[in-house]
C-alpha cells in the first residue's frame, strides 16, 4: 500500500509496514528500507542501552565516554583487643586461685587432728617419746616434779586449774595446769616481765575461750611456751602464727579425759597445789 505525500508523485512514498508479507518473489527496495529501518536502533537508543546496563560506559554518541572510577574498598582493622583480653585472663587467674585455695583449705580441715599438729614447725610430740614419765596421767597429792617447764602432762593434782579461757596474772601451780591439760586445755605460759602490750596480744586469744588458760612463768627460756597433753611448741613472738595454728589444732582434741570440763577449777595463783578434798579423800 502507498501513502501520497503533499509533494505529489514525484516524491517517493514511504513504505509503511503493514505486517503483510510481500508476494513471493516479490521484493521492494522500500520494504527492504523499511524493514532494515525498524530493525537498527538509533545511535542514541544504543548509547542509552549502553548506560542503562550495569557496568556499561556513559558518554556522547560513539560511546567516547571514560569508564566510572572503580572505589577503593575499605580496610578493616584485624588487630587483637588486648585489654579484654587481659581482663577475661586475670578473672581466670583469680578463678582458679580462689577454687585452688577452697580445695586446699577443704583438704586441710579433713586432715585428722594429729596430722594438723605434726604439721606445724617447731612442735615436739612428747607422746611418741620413750619417757612415758613425761605423759602418764595419775592423781596425786601435794608438790610433784616435772622434767620440762613448763611440764606437757604426767602425774598432777586431783584439783584442776579453771580453763573457761582465764587469763592469770601471776604464776600457777603446774599441778594444777597439768590436771587441766588432760581435760583438753591449752595452756599458754610466758615469760614473766613481758611488756604489757605482748601481754594483751596473747590474752585476747584466750580470754573468754573454753578450754583455754594462761599464766607468767618465772625464766622462761622463751617469751612464749604453748602446752597441749603431750605437745609443746615454743616461740619468741607473739605474733608468730604457729601459736593459733597450735591452739586450732590441739585444743580439746588433744584430751586424754573426753567430755571432762574445764569449770569448777581453782582460780587462785601460786606456784604451791591446793589439796582441796584431801581430807574428805583420806589421803
Amino acid at each position: 500500500m502507498s501513502i501520497s505525500t503533499p509533494a505529489g508523485d514525484k516524491r517517493r512514498p514511504s513504505a509503511v509496514s503493514t505486517g503483510k508479507k510481500p508476494p513471493a518473489g516479490k521484493s521492494s527496495s522500500s520494504s527492504t528500507s523499511s524493514t532494515s529501518t525498524a530493525r537498527k536502533p538509533s545511535t542514541a537508543s544504543k548509547a542509552a542501552g549502553t548506560a542503562a546496563r550495569p557496568g556499561g560506559k556513559a558518554g556522547g554518541a560513539g560511546g567516547g565516554g571514560k569508564g566510572r572510577k572503580p572505589i577503593t574498598p575499605v580496610k578493616v582493622s584485624q588487630g587483637r583487643s588486648w585489654g579484654p583480653i587481659a581482663m577475661f585472663v586475670a578473672v581466670g587467674v583469680i578463678a582458679a586461685g580462689i577454687i585452688g585455695y577452697g580445695s586446699w583449705a577443704a583438704f586441710k580441715g579433713s586432715q585428722p587432728w594429729e596430722q594438723k599438729a605434726a604439721d606445724i614447725d617447731g612442735i615436739v610430740n612428747y607422746r611418741d617419746n620413750p619417757d612415758k614419765t613425761l605423759t602418764e596421767a595419775n592423781h596425786a597429792w601435794g608438790p610433784l616434779t616435772y622434767k620440762l617447764t613448763p611440764p606437757v602432762g604426767g602425774n598432777h593434782n586431783y584439783n584442776w586449774q579453771n580453763c573457761m579461757g582465764d587469763v592469770y596474772d601471776a604464776p600457777i601451780a603446774n599441778e594444777h595446769a597439768v590436771h587441766a591439760m588432760e581435760h583438753g586445755a591449752v595452756w599458754v605460759a610466758y615469760k614473766s616481765g613481758l611488756a604489757a602490750d605482748q601481754v594483751e596480744k596473747l590474752a585476747s586469744k584466750v580470754r573468754g575461750n573454753e578450754y583455754m588458760l594462761m599464766s607468767p612463768i618465772e625464766n622462761l627460756d622463751h617469751e612464749v611456751s604453748l602446752q597441749a597433753w603431750g605437745y609443746q611448741l615454743k616461740v619468741d613472738s607473739v605474733d608468730d602464727g604457729r601459736i593459733d595454728q597450735f591452739i586450732s589444732a590441739l585444743r580439746q582434741n588433744a584430751t586424754v579425759e573426753a567430755g571432762a570440763t574445764c569449770s569448777g577449777g581453782i582460780t587462785a595463783t601460786g606456784t604451791t597445789p591446793r589439796d582441796i578434798g584431801k581430807d574428805q579423800q583420806g589421803g
